[in-house]
């Protein structure tokens, strides 16, 4: 009766927090800042990806650090994507073209592409309004920028909280379930051995601290990254026979409008971007404020620039990996005639173009997905805990998020993952809040770079790292 209680409150929650109401707040809030920084994404498209992408190639700098209490802005990125590129890339697409309809999919990109903004004010806050901590190393994020630039600490102290708590759940329990239950049926593995070693490597790299975690994503995540999109582009060559229909759906279903099976006059679409909008922001965390705790510790001193690294995150999380899967499984055709739903979807769509061997590729990333999410949200949870308790007792929250690793892997987490869902859509609330309080504060910052980096273009003058 009490876990009925939880669960019918928690629905209740949930369903507001990731419901049509927040969905749009989402959208809302990522077209106010573009029209504030009028529409930066696209008017300096080629500058933001000169100093993200491009830079990654060409500069040394943006890859190496030399300071000891900070991450190199490519340490940044790749440490927050490993939280970011995680089974949402696969189990949230294939559960919202499941639940919305293909349509959805044109409705995941919308929200992407007004969410660069989003995650780009988030960066560019925690950047402006970063400190260091008792142990010298920087602390940021939302929480530090709505106690800093807002004056109310304990807006900032609930976003922490929240975070902390969905560290336990989204961060560690739910996503060491994903690799112990791929583990099991695919090579038969005991889940509580998968729990225990899944573990001993988290408690390896976290004990370590940001360095040590820093220096495993930036390896891991390019490594998982190549891998699941080059199956997913062979996958989509197979299929490309398919590729007219599933664009077609995309965009028919995205707008949608006729009455389904004697239903409401709409709601086709309006579960469409339902359900596209809310795992868009499930799988690159625009408005959520969680990518901004890392990136403000970066070793980059202009806020703007290390902020444009935001854009480059939904860009490559959304619109090329979420992308990639939404293609794979629409072009198969798999969705019109199977019931499965999640990575068991996936799994079908690749198993149809690679044969049995798509479930070992399957299952390895998400074994590499996962792992990389628990890596990254690790650190989120442990700077959140610093915010609440203080420096010098992380171990205390290393050791709790260790424990909740092995947890997942035994335990039945229907209701952890509703829960922890729930946890991981109210960090928005207090997030969202300080973006449109202080979108004037990250329009000045971004003029302000814009106009000093137009001066350096007409005087010739190369522009610092």
């Amino acid at each position: 009766m009490v876990a009925q209680g939880i669960a019918s409150v928690n629905g209740a929650v949930n369903g507001f927090v990731w419901g049509p109401i927040m969905c749009t707040v989402f959208v809302c809030v990522g077209i106010y800042i573009c029209i504030r920084t009028h529409f930066f994404q696209v008017g300096h498209f080629k500058l933001w990806w000169h100093n993200t992408f491009a830079s990654i190639f060409r500069d040394k700098s943006v890859r190496t650090t030399s300071d000891a209490k900070s991450v190199s802005q490519f340490q940044a990125l790749t440490t927050a994507l490993a939280a970011t590129i995680g089974t949402g890339n696969i189990v949230g697409v294939a559960t919202a073209i499941m639940s919305g309809g293909p349509g959805a999919v044109f409705w995941m990109w919308i929200s992407a592409f007004f969410g660069m903004m989003t995650k780009y004010a988030e960066i560019a806050l925690a950047m402006k309004y970063r400190e260091k901590d008792a142990n010298g190393d920087w602390l940021g994020g939302p929480m530090v920028s709505i106690k800093k630039g807002m004056g109310i600490k304990w807006l900032g102290g609930l976003f922490a909280l929240f975070t902390v708590l969905a560290s336990f759940g989204i961060g560690s329990g739910v996503q060491a379930n994903s690799v112990a239950s791929s583990l099991n049926s695919t090579f038969g593995v005991p889940m509580v051995v998968t729990g225990i070693c899944l573990a001993i490597v988290t408690a390896l790299v976290i004990i370590g601290g940001l360095k040590r975690i820093a220096g495993v994503t930036e390896k891991i995540v390019p490594f998982m990254a190549i891998l699941y999109i080059v199956g997913g582009i062979i996958l989509i060559i197979i299929n490309r026979g398919g590729l007219p229909d599933a664009f077609g759906n995309i965009f028919a279903g995205a707008f949608r409008v006729r009455a389904i099976g004697g239903g409401v006059l709409g709601y086709a679409m309006s579960q469409a971007m339902r359900y596209g909008v809310a795992r868009g922001v499930f799988s690159n965390e625009a408005g959520l404020g969680s990518s901004a705790l890392v990136h403000s510790a970066s070793d980059q001193k202009e806020p703007a620039r290390q902020a444009m690294w935001g854009c480059f995150e939904v860009f490559a999380d959304t619109i090329i990996v979420c992308t990639i899967t939404a293609l794979a499984i629409l072009s198969s055709g798999i969705y019109k005639v199977t019931e499965n739903k999640g990575a068991a979807l996936t799994i079908e769509a690749f198993h149809n173009g690679f044969g049995s061997g798509a479930g070992i590729f399957v299952s390895i990333a998400i074994v590499l997905f996962a792992l990389s999410t628990i890596i990254g949200w690790s650190y989120y949870g442990e700077r959140c805990f610093n915010f609440l308790a203080g420096t010098g007792k992380a171990i205390v929250y290393k050791c709790i998020f260790i424990f909740t690793v092995i947890l997942g892997c035994v335990a039945s987490v229907d209701l952890i993952w509703d829960i922890s869902d729930t946890l991981n859509g109210l960090m928005a609330i207090p997030n969202i809040i300080g973006l449109i309080v202080m979108a004037g504060t990250v329009a000045k910052i971004t003029f302000d770079y814009v106009k000093r980096r137009e001066k350096k273009d007409l005087a010739n003058e190369p522009e610092e790292a």
